[in-house]
């Protein structure tokens, strides 16, 4: 059985409804996931991990890990292989975001990916860096690393970005790159030094 956290809000209110469901084992022992390397031990260790925050009943995203660890001093929980599937306003799922590693705040919820990170959205987008953070409450991502967009044979790139999990509209905020395919299958390159936003 996977270990379950869901979480209920409603936006603009000041009373927040959270209900935690913590579901252990089956029959399985928890799996070791590593720790800080300042050796700290983890409060609990579980695996097969899901998170799930809605708004007023509506998914908005779901994240699964393989193996976690939680460290209640610091309301941190560090995972390793991870999945978030993100829904658009209509409870849609739009994007699916995988990475070696993640760590997320169990306050803020905010995210942070690291390892072979793809964000692949549902209409064909892949974004890939080594790292990226999710600002729960802005719904934005964001990285400082170098990253790559493709779709539709069009690639960008360049260093510093910022998105919707939908990559909707996105921005690079420098080194940009653009190579982008012609009707004729031709391939057209062009640079921006500062930086570029859809």
């Amino acid at each position: 059985m996977p270990h379950q956290v869901s979480v209920w809000r409603r936006r603009g209110s000041a009373l927040h409804l959270v209900f935690v469901a913590l579901l252990l084992g089956c029959g399985q022992g928890p799996r070791a996931v590593p720790g800080p390397a300042s050796g700290e031990l983890p409060d609990q260790e579980v695996s097969d991990f899901v998170v799930t925050e809605s708004d007023a009943g509506r998914p908005e995203w779901t994240l699964y890990a393989r193996d976690a660890a939680i460290y209640n001093p610091r309301n941190t929980i560090v995972a390793r292989g991870v999945r978030v599937d993100f829904f658009d306003e209509q409870g849609k799922q739009n994007s699916t975001l995988t990475a070696r590693e993640g760590e997320m705040n169990q306050r803020s919820r905010d995210m942070t990916a690291r390892g072979n990170v793809v964000l692949q959205t549902t209409e064909g987008t892949r974004m890939s860096t080594e790292e990226l953070r999710f600002l729960n409450q802005k719904q934005k991502i964001v990285s400082d690393l170098f990253v790559r967009v493709e779709r539709a044979g069009d690639v960008l790139t360049g260093v510093g970005f910022e998105s919707d999990p939908g990559l909707k509209h996105y921005e690079f905020k420098k080194k940009v790159q653009a190579t982008v395919r012609t009707q004729s299958g031709g391939l057209l390159e062009s640079h921006e030094s500062h930086g570029g936003s859809k």
